[in-house]
């Protein structure tokens, strides 16, 4: 059974970093994307950041500069290094896996459960 867990959100201030971490488990995820997601209250679940396991990546425009997607593939581990952090990232933030690359939720097979991160100003 595919499970995807993330961790590392929390309270941070404006202007500055956390790193999520999303540990993927139950699957083979070498041809696999793996992507960030995030929902603020009251608004859809949009698109952060994807990367392949080949390394290829993609951003949303909005974080382009700010946000870092890696992965270590011994650990089927994704990581979203988040810098130069505003109030408005403050989100829940969801890892989420799918053979294809996709900007749209319903491109994805699995999900995390979601960790919050809140920036306050």
């Amino acid at each position: 059974q595919v499970r995807l867990v993330e961790s590392g959100g929390g309270l941070v201030q404006a202007g500055g970093s956390l790193r999520l971490s999303c540990a993927a488990s139950g699957g083979t995820f070498s041809s696999y994307y793996m992507s960030w997601f995030r929902q603020a209250p009251g608004k859809e679940r949009e698109f952060v950041a994807a990367i392949r396991w080949s390394g290829t990546t993609h951003y949303a425009d909005f974080v382009k500069g700010r946000f870092t997607i890696s992965r270590d593939n011994a650990k089927n581990t994704v990581y979203l290094q988040m810098n130069t952090l505003k109030p408005e990232d403050t989100a829940v933030y969801y890892c989420a896996a799918s053979p294809v690359l996709g900007i749209w939720p319903n491109n994805y097979d699995y999900w995390g459960q979601g960790t919050q991160v809140t920036v306050s100003s």
